[in-house]
């Protein structure tokens, strides 16, 4: 795999000190956020000060759909196109793939088979009354549908960055594990459990489980920073 510059940076929770830190440190040419943004305002303001250093990407996270304001913060913002939820993209000389959000039960949780495989179907069943401003209920927005994840599995990337993470976590989903060896990725991170983590694996691609807020290379190692970030639920 030909290495980019790129950081992938674990769940913000809105604490956004440690990616600008790391950013203003080390001048990466992209950083792609792995969900749970929970930008204050939005995202373009909040990173204002790194955006002429760099690029961001960004996957949603569960919690990414939790308000009103927390979804407008990401997905109002003038960085809204760069989400990566269901693309692949070439990143300085690396192809990313993002999938964002999580297996929902009303929806789809693997290993049990789909109980709707996209939006469309979703909003065919869930009744108007159900709608959000006009379309998919807000939660669902961050929710997994087989559409986006079937879409995934015929194309190639070098690096998965994902909300849920893989097998070899004790949470993880071995649909995750599927869509990494279809793919053949070779490096695959994942946000959601907040625990900072290289998995030890036996086959091409290596895997990392991102703490809130922490700030991995694109080779899986993490990157110190003086400044915190306030601790967070495991599975958030």
């Amino acid at each position: 795999m030909s290495e980019g510059h790129v950081f992938i940076c674990g769940d913000p929770h809105g604490e956004f000190g440690p990616l600008i830190e790391s950013v203003h440190r080390h001048r990466p040419e992209a950083v792609v956020l792995a969900g749970d943004i929970q930008a204050r305002r939005p995202l373009d303001e909040e990173l204002a000060s790194i955006l002429p250093l760099t690029q961001v990407w960004w996957i949603p996270g569960n919690h990414d759909t939790d308000s009103d304001a927390d979804y407008d913060n990401l997905f109002g913002s003038a960085l809204a196109d760069r989400n990566l939820d269901g693309r692949v993209v070439t990143i300085a000389g690396l192809r990313i793939a993002g999938l964002g959000g999580i297996f929902r039960g009303q929806v789809w949780m693997p290993p049990e088979p789909a109980r709707m495989e996209s939006e469309s179907d979703y909003l065919a069943k869930c009744g108007k009354g159900n709608y959000w401003r006009g379309g998919l209920p807000r939660r669902h927005r961050s929710t997994i549908f087989p559409q986006t994840y079937n879409a995934l599995l015929s194309q190639h990337a070098d690096v998965l960055v994902s909300h849920e993470a893989p097998a070899c976590h004790p949470h993880g989903f071995e649909a995750i594990d599927m869509l990494i060896e279809a793919m053949r990725v070779k490096r695959a991170f994942h946000g959601h459990h907040h625990e900072s983590t290289a998995y030890p694996t036996a086959g091409p691609c290596r895997i990392f489980g991102l703490g809130a807020c922490a700030v991995a290379t694109i080779e899986g190692e993490f990157l110190p920073s003086v400044l915190t970030c306030p601790d967070q639920v495991e599975g958030g």
